[in-house]
């Protein structure tokens, strides 16, 4: 079998043309972007226990495991990072959250940032790549997100400070910019099925799927130094809930940013620069 009709197998059997290429290209031991390299390579035999695994990798992901946690890396903000199923599988779309945060800190020398619920490290990571003179602090619930968090700072040379706890609980320094990504996903919503391989606490909160928002929100305000900025990642229906709750805590300049589909999944605020 060609390398080519590897693909149109995988293609014939429901796979997305870019994850069967990715998990090819990764079956090959080559870099998941080098789709050109297949493409001038079409015609080479795949070796039947090349074939073998490959076709492994496929059927996985036609179980709907992500395509990062089978070749073990996604690229976030410039930065390749390993991920398993430790931790979500890094979204396009949050680096919106990113790209918010590093607007918000313009002209602010030596920001102190905070990074809740941080998994893989994606944010924090990419705020401290983006901004070394940044002091960032990442936190997370999970031990087993802490490690593949740590992992991907001491293998990108980035300084990030990492703690176990449950959002700001336990904590006493004062953050220009906290940021996050919560579980925010109803517990009875359907769409969880499809996201099964992923870890569940990272997804789900409570019945209206706002539960870790409102802590998060509630909490925020004594940990925020005045004019500082709480960001918060939100599911697609959730703009105007999120909105309530930052007004409510007395945040000013409540406002949002649209992902990549042009749907407001980001939501902010600031507290007043005067306490």
């Amino acid at each position: 079998m060609t390398l080519q009709q590897a693909l149109t197998a995988a293609l014939a059997q429901g796979l997305a043309r870019i994850d069967a290429q990715m998990l090819l290209l990764h079956t090959l031991g080559r870099a998941t972007s080098d789709r050109a390299w297949l493409i001038a390579h079409d015609t080479d035999v795949l070796p039947p226990s090349t074939q073998a695994r490959f076709e492994a990798l496929c059927a996985r992901r036609r179980d709907g495991e992500p395509v990062a946690y089978l070749t073990g890396s996604k690229a976030f903000y410039g930065l390749e990072l390993r991920v398993d199923a430790r931790v979500l599988d890094p979204r396009p779309d949050t680096e919106t959250l990113v790209d918010w945060a590093l607007e918000v800190l313009l002209g602010h020398p030596a920001p102190r940032l905070l990074d809740l619920g941080t998994g893989s490290g994606a944010i924090a990571l990419a705020l401290q790549q983006q901004r070394p003179d940044a002091s960032v602090l990442a936190v997370d619930a999970s031990p087993e997100a802490l490690a593949v968090a740590r992992a991907n700072a001491e293998r990108l040379a980035l300084p990030v400070q990492f703690r176990h706890g449950r959002w700001m609980e336990g904590l006493e320094d004062q953050f220009d910019a906290i940021v996050s990504n919560p579980p925010y996903i109803p517990a009875a919503d359907p769409h969880l099925a499809a996201l099964r391989h992923e870890p569940a606490q990272a997804l789900a909160s409570g019945a209206d799927g706002l539960e870790d928002i409102r802590a998060i929100v509630a909490q925020a305000p004594q940990r925020l130094s005045p004019g500082g900025w709480l960001l918060l990642e939100h599911g697609w229906d959730q703009a105007d809930a999120v909105a309530v709750l930052l007004t409510g805590a007395g945040f000013t300049q409540v406002q949002g940013r649209k992902d990549l589909a042009g749907i407001v999944r980001c939501s902010g605020g600031r507290m007043p620069t005067v306490k």
